[in-house]
This record gives structure tokens, sequence and C-alpha cells, in this order.
């Protein structure tokens, strides 16, 4: 999860949290219910790769971070990784270290992780989307 302001810097990010407690403090701690904010989450499917655990374990961070954007009244839109990626000049076709050079080249002084690489990209999908 990331989160840009409205010029596009860097406010705050972290490693999608596996309880839901922590995603609902992400969000309420960079004031995420503002009338003013929007969300984009990236329009993923589990793969055929994925064992029956972490396909679980995955649509049930998915579906915490819908409930808690909703409870919190914060609107979105989900977008394709095709999408995004094409828009912000990133295919990765699989290798994430696309995505993590591109957001180090926008965020030079953040310590860009795998983690959060594409999270920040699409906080500032996000950002260019709404400036039109």
């Amino acid at each position: 999860m990331a989160v840009v302001d409205g010029e596009g810097n860097f406010v705050a990010a972290t490693k999608m949290p596996a309880e839901e407690q922590r995603i609902l403090e992400f969000l309420d701690g960079h004031s995420l219910g503002m009338s003013d904010t929007h969300a984009v989450l990236e329009l993923v499917r589990s793969s055929p790769q994925m064992g029956v655990v972490s396909a679980f374990t995955f649509g049930r961070g998915y579906g915490g971070l819908r409930m808690a954007l909703t409870a919190m009244c914060v609107d979105y839109t989900e977008v394709t990784p095709q999408k995004w990626q094409k828009f912000m000049g990133c295919r990765t076709g699989g290798d994430k270290n696309v995505s993590k050079d591109k957001a180090i080249e926008l965020f030079p002084k953040v310590k860009v992780t795998h983690a959060i690489a594409d999270a920040l990209l699409l906080a500032e999908y996000a950002r260019r989307q709404r400036e039109g």
C-alpha cells in the first residue's frame, strides 16, 4: 500500500499487511477517509501457480482492503496490471525489477523494495488519472 499527495510527493508506503486491523491502521493513519481521497486497486486474480493456501491468503487480503476502503468511505477503482503498467511506461512481462526501477526513478528519495514498488506506481497512476 502506498500514498502520494496531489503533487506526487511520497507520503507513506508499506508491504500489504496480513491482518485486517493493520490495513485500517495504515489507512486511518494517513487520513484516507478525507473526501478528496481516491484509491486504485490492482485488479488481479489468483493464478494456477498459486497453492491453495496462498490463493486463499491473497484473496482474503484483497477483500480486506476493499472492505477497509468501503468502511472508510474512500472511493476506489480497480485497474488491470496491463493498463496501469502501459500508462506508467513499465510493462514488466513478469520481471518485477522493471516496476522497481520505475518506482526508484519516480521516487528517488524512497527506499523502494519489491514489496512496495507496484503500490507506489499505482498511487502515482491514480494521481495522474485524477489530474486528467
